[in-house]
Parts: C-alpha cells; sequence; structure tokens
C-alpha cells in the first residue's frame, strides 16, 4: 500500500498541465487580467507544452481574422479564471467552432472537432469574454 501511494506522488504533484501557467495567474507583463493565452507548437510531452511564442488575449477581443503567422498554428491554450474563449476553425468565424473555459488546455491534439479532426494547429479566428 506504501509503495502504491509512493508512485501517485509524483503524478499528484506535476499534474498534467505541464508548464502552462494557472488560470488565475493568466497575466500580462504590466500585471493586467487575460482572457487567455495560445500557444504555438505543443509538445507530446505534457511538461514542454505551453512553451515558445504566444498571443495574449485580452478580455472582449474579437478576432475573426488571426494574422498569417498565427492562422492554424495554435496548439496550445490557457483560458482566464471567469473567462470563456470561442474558437472558430475558419476565418471570419466560421467552420468548426469550440468553446473553452477557465483552464488549460496544454495539447489540443486531444480535443476532437468533428467525426475525425482535432484542434490542433485549426483555430482562425476567436473572442474572448470574462466576466
Amino acid at each position: 500500500m506504501i509503495l502504491q501511494s509512493l508512485c501517485l506522488l509524483p503524478l499528484l504533484l506535476c499534474p498534467s498541465l505541464g508548464l502552462c501557467p494557472l488560470p488565475a495567474d493568466l497575466k500580462d507583463i504590466e500585471g493586467n487580467k487575460l482572457c487567455a493565452r495560445l500557444y504555438e507548437h505543443s509538445s507530446p510531452y505534457y511538461d514542454q507544452c505551453c512553451e515558445g511564442d504566444y498571443i495574449d488575449v485580452k478580455p472582449g477581443d474579437d478576432v475573426p481574422y488571426l494574422h498569417l503567422k498565427w492562422n492554424n498554428r495554435i496548439s496550445s491554450i490557457v483560458v482566464g479564471t471567469r473567462c470563456e474563449l470561442t474558437v472558430w476553425s475558419r476565418k471570419p468565424k466560421e467552420g468548426y467552432t469550440k468553446k473553452f473555459t477557465a483552464g488549460a488546455q496544454p495539447r489540443l491534439k486531444e480535443v476532437k472537432k468533428g467525426l475525425v479532426g482535432d484542434w490542433d494547429d485549426s483555430i482562425s479566428s476567436y473572442y474572448c469574454k470574462c466576466n
């Protein structure tokens, strides 16, 4: 029984959020609350997700056309506390849609889109709101 408890200890201490920030800690450089943070290039290893380039999304941001550099390149997201991020698979706010609430999604490859697809590198538009 003690051995089983010791085996579970690393899982409890290191949840599968990888290096993603906690939703309550999501702030820009100036300390302002963010609605979400969108990351490029997730990893098959959770502890290496939420690294690299990212976009800070402010409350109320409505982006029907993602910049070409970011279109269909988002692989990880973190949504702030009491916020909701709605994403679309095509511009301008067309195609498949998905709502993400507060929390981290380190691997969008694990989020289903339609019958056979996933949300990894599939976001072309977004809207974010906070209460």
